[in-house]
């Protein structure tokens, strides 16, 4: 099922960064650090991977962010001695809005999201690091992110890790309690939950996903296990409307080999 070995994966993941990094021919890696449990599992592997003086963090809190993220980002890269610095993104987020005003919170929280990804990215060339992304699979399965913003990455070390294996993994790298028990959240406004939004906890959505995805069984298969069809159905719709953001942008088929379609070499195929 779920269990993993916490040790041998966090093994493959080190060495997954570290093969990354280098083959692309960079020495170091960069992060954002919002005081969550998946970045601070994503940087103690870097910090593994690396060393203290390769790996480099971005705490980028907005105004309305808990107090808490800024603590625990601050309380992640001081354990692991990790250098960081702290960008407040909201005189440009709110520059932005002071023009195209909403109180619509999701755009708000997009607009946040992609903010951070382009702070991330300015200062991975001042750095030359290479960014590492830290969605979880759970977050990608449904589509539990904002294109362009926390999706964009180089690569994902723990794409392939549901939210309820991270939190195992996260024990093994002693990543502070504070971090591991508090409530997985986006940080998007005051006392706002990851599983609030999406209306199902990690442990039944991951229960569902691995049914669905790993076992490749039906839904009536996966009700029958005593799961409600409707949170079953729901689950399975984010998956498939959620589908294009984790594939390349489509070309359309002009020429003899169109990108994507008949051009398909691996990332580092001239190597």
């Amino acid at each position: 099922m779920l269990e993993i070995d916490s040790e041998a994966a966090a093994k493959i993941l080190v060495k997954f960064i570290r093969d990354t990094v280098y083959k692309h021919h960079f020495k170091n890696g960069i992060l954002g650090v919002s005081g969550g449990i998946d970045s601070a599992v994503v940087l103690a592997l870097t910090q593994r991977a690396l060393g203290s003086d390769h790996t480099f963090a971005l705490l980028m809190p907005y105004k309305f962010s808990s107090a808490d993220s800024l603590t625990h980002g601050k309380q992640i890269c001081d354990q692991l001695n990790v250098a960081y610095e702290t960008v407040d993104i909201s005189p440009s987020v709110d520059a932005y809005f002071d023009r195209f005003a909403t109180e619509d919170r999701v755009l708000i929280g997009n607009k946040c999201a992609r903010e951070r990804m382009s702070v991330l990215y300015d200062f991975s060339a001042r750095k030359k690091a290479l960014v590492l992304g830290t969605s979880n699979k759970s977050e990608l399965l449904v589509g539990y992110s904002t294109l362009f913003g926390d999706s964009a990455a180089a690569f994902l070390p723990i794409g392939d890790l549901y939210k309820t294996q991270v939190f195992a993994i996260a024990k093994y790298l002693q990543v502070p309690d504070e971090i591991i028990k508090k409530k997985p959240t986006a940080d998007l406004w005051a006392d706002q939950t990851d599983e609030g939004e999406m209306g199902v906890t990690y442990n039944e959505l991951d229960e569902i996903l691995f049914q669905l995805i790993e076992k490749r069984k039906r839904v009536e298969e996966v009700e029958k296990m005593g799961y409600a069809r409707a949170t079953i159905d729901k689950i399975r719709r984010l998956v498939i409307n959620s589908q294009y953001k984790r594939t390349m942008p489509p070309v359309a088929k002009i020429q003899n080999r169109a990108i994507g379609v008949d051009f398909r070499y691996l990332r580092d195929w001239l190597k």
